[in-house]
């Protein structure tokens, strides 16, 4: 019976990748990739040779019904995004849904995701916790962050490194500048770091620098 296989890819460092993941790739009928140029690299690197196909948030809509069709077919699909596990602030979700709806097996491999390194990192607690990903960009934003100056669990963001102080200014504002906070960039990278302290503190720090990589931020909970 074909299936959707969910396949986490390295989110920085390509010795993290499983080797179940490696074998998964290489006997799959289609890979279907967020970026096929990104994952091409990724690929060629572990001598993977298979159909790839683009699937990322502007044609997920209108690819998601053929995908499907073609596992009914008999393909064997795999599912990787650019980084990390696909469906965690990456497109996958819908074909998921789409696949359990029409019978589909699906298999999500562990693997690599940021947040959770990140998390552990902190030193914040990690019993407990709610993953907030990218917060919107300008609609809704404000909103957003309102639900959750009430918020007793470690708290869990993405943001791009050209909005990562405007994000600290704003959860100052409404969390107020001590609250602690961890900032973790470039995770399994060559230059990764994590600082940690309170927002205040980061919001000083990284005023000083230019900010580049990935970037996940965890924060304390309202005590």
């Amino acid at each position: 019976m074909s299936k959707l296989f969910i396949v986490p890819t390295p989110i920085g460092n390509l010795e993290d990748i499983t080797l179940r993941a490696i074998r998964i790739l290489k006997e799959a009928d289609i890979i279907l990739a967020e970026d096929t140029r990104n994952s091409g690299f990724l690929l060629k690197h572990f001598e993977i040779s298979k159909p790839l196909r683009s699937y990322h948030q502007h044609n997920e809509h209108k690819t998601v019904t053929e995908i499907v069709a073609q596992i009914e077919a008999g393909h064997t699909v795999a599912l990787i995004s650019d980084a990390g596990t696909p469906a965690i602030s990456d497109p996958g979700f819908l074909l998921v849904r789409e696949c359990i709806k029409a019978g589909i097996e699906v298999n999500c491999l562990p693997g690599p995701t940021a947040f959770v390194p990140a998390l552990v990192n902190s030193g914040l607690p990690s019993d407990t916790f709610v993953f907030i990903g990218f917060l919107p960009q300008k609609k809704g934003r404000q909103t957003r962050i309102l639900e959750l100056i009430e918020e007793t669990r470690t708290m869990i963001f993405y943001e791009s490194p050209f909005r990562l102080l405007k994000l600290l200014e704003e959860l100052s504002g409404h969390f107020g500048e001590e609250r602690k906070v961890s900032v973790s960039r470039e995770l399994t990278k060559l230059y990764e770091e994590t600082r940690r302290g309170t927002i205040k503190e980061l919001i000083a720090y990284f005023s000083q620098k230019t900010v580049k990589g990935e970037i996940v931020v965890v924060v304390e909970g309202k005590n």
